[in-house]
């Protein structure tokens, strides 16, 4: 039998209450969720669709784990506001925010207007500053908290137009621009909280695989060095590890999750 305690005691949530926003989302959400509650936290997923929520909720309840659901609207400060008080009142806060809701309608350059750009801004901007806003005084209370932002592969290097020959994809301009601004503002809390227990980091995935056409699918596969796109669990690992007591010692980051991408 193998001792008890060492190094895979640190990975483990036992105890942490995790809240995920955009934690029933198909890409990157469902996976983060379902990742926190196998490592042991009690956590909460957050979403406009209290249907989806649930019902992930519920299947990882049927497996024996500690999950909920929770309703949130990213570009709404109330509401936003009024998870953080759900949470305080009857979990005691949270442990691990995850800011995983994202917004938005794609478009080209072309067809993106500045009226499109400041509805992006109110959820993808203004949103996670309020998630943090909310979430952040438990964690400074406690000593204790990391914050994990899903970024992009496409907020530190800009996108190669190449992949979308053969389609009628095109890749949203605001959405480079915010996870870039994510990034940055992620090392702003990394060096402001880090004194008061607090971590922040980031991680960049590449493509989620998402029946896109075939041209694209190939364009991209023959660029990424491990020859595929993402899948749901590609990204598990890393939110545990950045959650945990394993990564006490990492913060302001950003951990790429790509494949080996932005290494050309």
């Amino acid at each position: 039998m193998a001792p008890t305690g060492g190094i895979l005691a640190r990975f483990s949530l036992e105890g942490r209450v995790a809240v995920v926003s955009g934690g029933a989302g198909p890409q990157f959400g469902s996976s983060v969720t379902e990742a926190l509650a196998e490592a042991g936290a009690r956590v909460i997923s957050a979403s406009r669709s209290m249907e989806r929520n649930e019902a992930l909720a519920a299947g990882l309840r049927e497996q024996g784990y500690d999950a909920h659901a929770a309703q949130l609207d990213i570009t709404e400060t109330d509401s936003i506001t009024a998870l953080a008080g759900r949470v305080q009142q009857d979990f005691g806060g949270a442990d691990i925010l995850v800011n995983s809701a994202v917004v938005g309608r794609g478009g080209g350059f072309a067809e993106q207007t500045p009226e499109y750009w400041q509805y992006s801004a109110q959820g993808n901007m203004v949103g996670l500053f309020a998630m943090c806003k909310a979430f952040l005084p438990t964690m400074v209370e406690r000593q204790r908290g990391s914050i994990i932002n899903i970024a992009s592969i496409y907020g530190v290097v800009a996108n190669d137009p190449g992949l979308y020959e053969g389609t009628d994809m095109k890749q949203p301009p605001d959405y480079t621009f915010v996870k870039g601004g994510m990034i940055n503002f992620t090392r702003y809390l990394a060096n402001y909280f880090g004194r008061q227990g607090v971590r922040a980091n980031c991680i960049c995935p590449g493509g989620y695989g998402d029946n896109q056409p075939a041209p694209f699918v190939d364009n991209y596969e023959k660029r990424v060095p491990v020859g595929r796109m993402l899948a749901n669990d590609d990204i598990k690992g890393a939110v545990v590890f950045l959650a945990s007591d394993a990564a006490e010692y990492v913060t302001g980051t950003s951990l790429m999750v790509d494949g080996g991408w932005t290494s050309l």
